[in-house]
């Protein structure tokens, strides 16, 4: 009977061991190519926010509706041509430049700093439009 009361001490002793040993201090397992991740934290009343991946201007009646635009750095700028006359999207500067756009096609450009850019209609340089970018 001695016995059986060891046995079941040793027992007992050896889940308790297991049981408290179960939180390891090593490292996780990472496979390779694939980097750990962490959830983004937020403080309250801080949360995140977040871009319009596209902000899209009509051509519509001889003008760019809206004229001007303020969007964030990395924004997408659409204009689509809804008139019957070919239009084209051009900066002042010359820096980029949709070719001419014949009524239903698109022309997106991406803004990747901040600044205040100008464009025009070549066709129709009384058609003019801004786009500002901030951080």
């Amino acid at each position: 009977m001695k016995t059986s009361k060891i046995i079941a001490a040793l027992m007992l002793v050896a889940v308790l061991v297991a049981a408290c040993g179960s939180g390891s201090s090593a490292a996780p397992t990472v496979q390779p190519g694939v980097q750990p991740t962490t959830a983004p934290t937020t403080q309250p009343g801080n949360q995140p926010t977040s871009v319009p991946a596209e902000v899209e201007v009509k051509i519509a009646g001889f003008a760019f509706d809206p004229a001007s635009v303020t969007v964030k750095v990395g924004t997408t700028v659409k204009w689509t041509n809804q008139d019957s006359a070919a239009h084209t999207v051009t900066a002042d500067d010359g820096s980029w430049n949709s070719g001419s756009l014949a009524k239903g096609q698109s022309f997106s450009q991406v803004f990747t700093q901040a600044g205040t850019y100008t464009y025009q209609c070549t066709v129709h340089p009384s058609m003019k439009g801004t786009v500002v970018v901030t951080q």
